[in-house]
């Protein structure tokens, strides 16, 4: 519920709709339900990855592309074509090449990283493109992620371990070796 409506916030205050050129980074705990509801709300929805080794689940949760950050020609082909960014990658890295993807008034909305971040004010000057983040929502946002998610039946991904394998699922957590997040069944205690 939290990974759904820190994505939720945004993509509701930014009006996201049918026919919206949304973009998500990282396909992640964040990110895939970031794309899986960009998706429903009608959006035309690209993964960012560096890596093509989730194309398939690019594919399973509705995204019509994946885009490789790590190819210069591919990125430089999407220049101004998105208008909504929702960066969900949880460590620092330049925005800089994200904001270049932004149409006109487009916005890179920051929802995985927490800390410092550093640009050149010109990467958001030129096309008046806007930064921002979102929390993990309020009250009125979870109710109604909620309500949207049981009409059209938008799960997170989850893989369920019982509670005696934490350290597996820990250990699993550090290599990245999870999609898209670990639910731990703490009904094994009741023995």
């Amino acid at each position: 519920m939290c990974a759904g409506v820190t994505v939720w916030e945004p993509l509701r205050a930014m009006n996201v709709g049918l026919g919206t050129r949304v973009a998500v980074v990282g396909l992640g705990g964040l990110g895939h339900l970031a794309v899986k509801l960009a998706v429903v709300l009608g959006a035309d929805t690209t993964v960012i990855s560096r890596t093509a080794d989730k194309a398939e689940d690019v594919a399973r949760l509705g995204s019509q592309r994946l885009l490789l950050s790590t190819d210069e020609a591919a990125m430089s082909a999407v220049r101004g074509q998105f208008d909504v960014i929702l960066d969900t990658v949880a460590v620092n890295h330049e925005l800089a090449p994200y904001l270049s993807l932004l149409a006109l008034d487009g916005e890179l909305c920051l929802l995985g990283y927490l800390g410092d971040v550093s640009l050149a004010a010109t990467d958001q000057l030129i096309g008046r493109k806007k930064l921002s983040s979102a929390g993990s929502g309020d009250r009125r946002r979870t109710a109604e992620l909620l309500e949207f998610c049981a009409e059209h039946q938008v799960v997170a991904d989850v893989e369920v371990l019982p509670s005696t394998r934490v350290e597996e699922a820990l250990e699993r957590l550090a290599r990245g070796d999870v999609r898209y997040r670990f639910v731990l069944d703490m009904s094994d205690l009741d023995d």
